[in-house]
């Protein structure tokens, strides 16, 4: 017979009462009692029933995880960062996929409400009201998006951005193509912004050309596009995106970097695996993951399942935070750029003042390194 709870509080020597508060509400049991009653259950065997702790609590230990598209790379270590910390505070993560589609987002947020304590959106493609609206049903965190007024973990793909394309300014590239991802993408209009600002900056041409579609295909689609543009240099949406690029180019006859340079953004397993490997944009996906767990997990999300909806929660006195936080996100140099058509000559190398061989630079890497060539 499956162990009860009456065994728990007949081992322990309490009453079954303080044992369900010992998984329920364990602040409100004296340590000592709660560490006797833990280890009589582990000694046992015993498991609490959810779904019964659920009743009395109002409280699932389900968290949801809505994810834009479970196809691209970058998604899976944020879900598994995601599940790994929820497991560590006593939750689970029940991950869903929209497939890039708003209409499903939304419907995914109802459908989720009453049956979790909390929804982590990633990349979200629904409008910041609708965002907003969803929140006073469920206790939302927005990832990889910024929302006036809620939750928020954001990667600083701005700062990316502008590290991009100085690197690529820094090569002698002085036109410059930004291939777009989805229109109503944050990270689509935070690299736009950004890449613009630093291509003024840095006295170079940027060409806009999207939106395109996200994936592999989308940038593949678009590498014709390039070859007629006659830009030397391309920063792509993400790494899939500048994957199909190359390819595409490849295809062409279009040689990367030698006649075109090419950066993605998220550092994805696959852009170091890629011939030439890719230089990306490193974000930091997997620490997003816990930090919005972990963001989720410190508001009050413990009013009863049914009284939310429509605002329900928050008359009931259920605290929100609004804060948002900033990862940082890092320039990787890799094979897939290199000298641009503005590049400065190469300075006569000086006789070597000691045994040894001379190590030319690397594909990628200016010949005369100076202090806007380098990244950060």
């Amino acid at each position: 017979m499956p162990v009860t709870i009456r065994d728990v509080a007949r081992a322990s020597g309490v009453h079954i009462s303080t044992v369900s508060r010992t998984f329920s509400a364990p602040h409100l049991v004296n340590p000592e009692t709660r560490v006797r009653v833990l280890a009589c259950a582990e000694d046992l065997g015993y498991r609490p029933n959810r779904a019964a702790r659920a009743l009395i609590t109002g409280r699932t230990h389900n968290i949801g995880l809505i994810i834009a598209d479970i196809a691209n790379p970058f998604f899976p270590p944020l879900i598994k960062a995601a599940e790994s910390q929820a497991r560590h505070r006593d939750y689970h993560v029940f991950v869903a996929d929209t497939n890039e589609d708003p209409t499903a987002e939304e419907e995914l947020v109802h459908a989720l409400a009453k049956q979790v304590d909390g929804v982590l959106l990633c990349s979200p493609r629904m409008s910041n009201s609708l965002i907003e609206q969803l929140s006073r049903e469920v206790p939302l965190v927005v990832v990889n998006r910024q929302v006036t007024g809620l939750p928020c973990v954001l990667m600083d793909v701005g700062q990316g951005a502008r590290s991009a394309i100085e690197h690529l300014v820094g090569l002698g590239h002085r036109s410059i193509a930004l291939l777009g991802g989805p229109r109503s993408s944050w990270t689509n209009r935070e690299m736009r912004r950004a890449a613009g600002a630093a291509a003024r900056a840095g006295g170079a041409e940027l060409t806009m050309l999207g939106p395109n579609a996200p994936t592999e295909v989308g940038g593949s689609a678009v590498a014709e596009q390039v070859r007629r543009s006659d830009v030397s240099a391309v920063l792509a949406y993400n790494d899939l995106m500048a994957i199909g690029l190359i390819e595409g180019l490849d295809a062409l006859g279009v040689r990367v970097p030698q006649e075109v340079s090419v950066v993605g953004v998220d550092d994805i397993t696959l852009s170091r695996l890629t011939r030439p490997k890719l230089t990306t944009v490193a974000t930091p996906t997997a620490a997003a993951g816990r930090t919005a767990v972990d963001m989720l997990l410190q508001q009050d999300i413990e009013s009863p399942r049914g009284a939310r909806g429509s605002g329900a929660g928050t008359a009931l006195g259920v605290r929100r935070t609004t804060a948002q936080v900033m990862l940082q996100t890092d320039l990787v140099i890799r094979d897939s750029t290199g000298p641009g058509p503005y590049a400065r000559p190469a300075r006569p190398l000086a006789a070597p003042r000691g045994p040894g061989p001379h190590c030319p630079a690397g594909p990628g890497i200016p010949t005369a390194a100076t202090g806007d060539a380098v990244a950060s």
